[in-house]
């Protein structure tokens, strides 16, 4: 009778093993659904929607990891134009969103849509083109004067055309020269930034790019910087949650996470020293110090 009261060493084993396999399965079954990825059990999906520019340059290569070693989020990036972006977020298609068109985000944080704006960095924007300059507009110190001197030579430029921050900013430049671009020598790509660059070098044609996405792609391109250093031409990033009022589905913790962290004292020493190495010079400039 007492020895049916007790269980052998073995029979333990066994009881343990059965304990531990009902313990497991469930994170099994868990990491086969397609809500979390193999290797991220336990996170869960932010979507960051952003510019195109971010991830060409090769910061967002760096900053993910970054981020998610640090909190428990998995990101999805959707790299768009900043028009795109804001319309994802305003479509609750994102929890939060890395832009660069400063108007366009005003307006939406009045409508309601976006909550927590803060400045996380800047660089410029340069209008770049062939060695030949054709349009002779190097070394000129007003934008506006440069894409004059395009329009009235003919030569080809590049837009984006894609209602990106780069594309805004292009329009604002034909707006103060008083052009309106049309014709055979001006082309829309509707594509983002690192597209637009590749069909401008292709093309021997003249664009507007952020200063971080040429630097990223100068080896890869028969372009250079022809003008630069106009006020004009300033681009700062904003981060920006969506309004979980209007999307309460929205993962408004991990949004306030990643807003927290690229405005951080580690992520924002990090762009003092990105791409220093490669190009002499960072391609951004930290705004959260």
């Amino acid at each position: 009778m007492l020895a049916g009261m007790f269980l052998t060493k073995e029979s333990r084993r066994a009881g343990r093993a059965v304990a531990l396999l009902a313990l497991l399965l469930p994170l099994t079954l868990l990491a086969g659904c397609g809500g979390v990825r193999e290797g991220e059990v336990g996170k869960r999906e932010l979507i960051l929607a952003t510019t195109t520019s971010t991830q060409d340059s090769g910061l967002l290569d760096e900053w993910i990891p970054m981020f998610e070693k640090a909190y428990p989020y998995s990101v999805k990036v959707i790299a768009v134009g900043s028009g795109q972006a804001m319309e994802m977020g305003r479509n609750g298609e994102c929890d939060v969103m890395l832009v660069h068109s400063p108007a366009a985000e005003e307006e939406m944080v009045a409508q309601g849509y976006a909550v927590g704006r803060e400045a996380v960095m800047h660089n410029d924007f340069v209008i770049v083109g062939p060695a030949a300059d054709p349009a002779r507009i190097r070394g000129k110190t007003s934008a506006k004067e440069a894409f004059a001197a395009v329009a009235s030579s003919g030569s080809k430029f590049v837009s984006r055309g894609d209602d990106s921050g780069t594309h805004a900013r292009e329009l604002a430049v034909w707006k103060a020269a008083g052009i309106a671009p049309q014709g055979d020598w001006y082309v829309e790509s509707g594509r983002g930034m690192g597209d637009t660059l590749r069909i401008a070098s292709e093309e021997r044609a003249y664009t507007l790019s952020d200063r971080g996405t040429y630097l990223g792609m100068k080896s890869q391109l028969e372009l250079e910087v022809l003008v630069e250093g106009d006020t004009a031409l300033f681009n700062t990033y904003h981060v920006m949650v969506v309004n979980p009022e209007r999307h309460p589905d929205a993962n408004s913790e991990g949004a306030r996470a990643f807003a927290a962290f690229v405005t951080g004292r580690e992520a924002q020493e990090f762009l003092e020293v990105f791409g220093l190495d490669r190009y002499g010079e960072p391609l951004f400039f930290p705004d959260a110090l």
